[in-house]
């Protein structure tokens, strides 16, 4: 079923102080505010070197015929729904990732401009799906992959607490999707993961997303994300705090069988 998002007035505030919403600081008044941001609000706040601007989503604009993807590649205008959240949310991740997101769109115009705009590739989807519910985990403990590898829910977010509190392993929400799923409530959240192991971390996670999508070496097939159920993380849910929720939650999946993952991308 198509998640629907709240109203805007009738969002549970609380939802804002926890993650992944309490993540976003500097958007902190666009979300609580009563007023939705104005597109000339969102445009002010771009870093200067990006070149790309929010344009309301019109009949206007939509008569140009282009593809969403192709009207930011070419004219760098990102067609935008007013008081929309998932809409919000797409231009705060370009506002804060806008190096990943130029490097999906890039990949996007390329397949494109290889299977049409009624076919969509494995790659397509693989990037899609990140855009969506792309999430970024950087462990510095190899363990916590393992677990992770073998779907060891308990193993991972329970007995091994204490690494998502202490720097061992780290969380950064880029899909917008998930974002605005993060409205409600009691919403079990999973996203799509790509793994980093710090290895002196040479790179940033943000960095070494983008030159990896960018270069073709990410994002060629859905079957690269791993799953991971952001509930589980400390103070992600309401529940979360409770050894039973890491045993019965229907987030938690089983792994398939024959189901692999690649290795970790080292920075």
């Amino acid at each position: 079923m198509r998640y629907v998002a709240p109203a805007r007035l009738a969002v549970d505030p609380a939802v804002f102080s926890r993650p992944p919403l309490s993540e976003w600081p500097a958007q902190v008044d666009w979300l609580r505010s009563p007023a939705w941001p104005t597109l000339d609000a969102i445009n002010a706040a771009r870093p200067t070197t990006m070149r790309e601007r929010f344009a309301e989503q019109t009949l206007a604009l939509l008569d140009d015929g282009l593809h969403y993807e192709l009207r930011i590649a070419q004219q760098a205008t990102i067609a935008t729904r007013a008081a929309n959240w998932h809409d919000l949310f797409n231009a705060m991740a370009w506002l804060r990732y806008p190096d990943i997101k130029r490097a999906l769109n890039a990949q996007q115009v390329a397949e494109i401009a290889h299977m049409g705009t009624r076919e969509r590739s494995r790659a397509q989807y693989a990037l899609t799906h990140f855009d969506e519910a792309g999430v970024m985990v950087v462990l510095r403990d190899r363990h916590l992959l393992d677990l992770w590898d073998a779907h060891d829910w308990h193993g991972l977010f329970w007995r091994e607490r204490d690494a998502w509190l202490d720097g061992r392993a780290r969380v950064e929400v880029f899909g917008h999707a998930l974002l605005e799923h993060a409205l409600t409530p009691a919403k079990l959240l999973v996203g799509k993961a790509i793994a980093f192991l710090a290895n002196g971390e040479t790179l940033s996670p943000e960095n070494a997303c983008a030159n990896g999508i960018r270069e073709g070496r990410l994002l060629r097939d859905p079957l690269e994300l791993r799953p991971l159920p952001l509930s589980g993380l400390p103070g992600w849910h309401p529940e979360s705090g409770l050894e039973t929720f890491h045993r019965h939650t229907a987030c938690y999946q089983p792994r398939r069988a024959g189901r692999t993952y690649p290795p970790a991308v080292t920075l």
